[in-house]
């Protein structure tokens, strides 16, 4: 199993189309222990912070997220979003880099609300709703676009090689 990027143009199309709705039922539950043990190793060795399933060649409406600890949080938090939907916003934008595993190298700022609330399933299907705000927002915002076929170079005005911080990648 691999990244994909841009840098191949048939897993760039794979990345820029919707994946479709996660079918529970033709899964047991091994096979989405597995998938998130995959992901999340995948995520960890690309020290990424969030991956979503089509970044791997999977055509699966999922993604892993992993914010580092930091002084706001006591321990970092691992999550797993099946058929994520972003149901609110808050009209509070920030503009933060970004960088993305399947966009080596590159960086750009991206324009994003603040706060949102989030839904989707967790691994056993149940109905889950997240409000989270700054950096977890964003993250859940770029795998949300990933899912849906958007990449953040879409939503940036600059695109550059060089990061201008140490933030893990998207």
């Amino acid at each position: 199993m691999k990244i994909f990027t841009v840098n191949n143009k048939k897993e760039e199309k794979f990345l820029r189309k919707k994946t479709p709705v996660f079918d529970f039922s033709k899964f047991s539950p091994k096979e989405i222990r597995d998938l998130i043990k995959e992901m999340k190793e995948m995520m960890k060795i690309g020290d990424g912070v969030g991956l979503s399933a089509n970044q791997i060649g999977l055509n699966l409406r999922v993604f892993v997220a992993q914010i580092p600890y930091s002084e706001k949080t006591e321990a970092s938090k691992f999550y797993v979003i099946f058929n994520p939907e972003i149901k609110k916003n808050s009209k509070e934008k920030i503009e933060m880099e970004e960088g993305c595993l399947s966009i080596p190298g590159v960086f750009g700022l991206v324009n994003r609300p603040e706060k949102i609330t989030l839904i989707g399933k967790d691994k056993n299907n149940r109905e889950i709703k997240i409000k989270a705000h700054s950096f977890l927002a964003r993250v859940f915002q770029h795998e949300t676009d990933h899912l849906n076929g958007i990449l953040f170079i879409d939503k940036t005005k600059k695109v550059y090689k060089i990061s201008q911080t140490n933030e893990k990648q998207l």
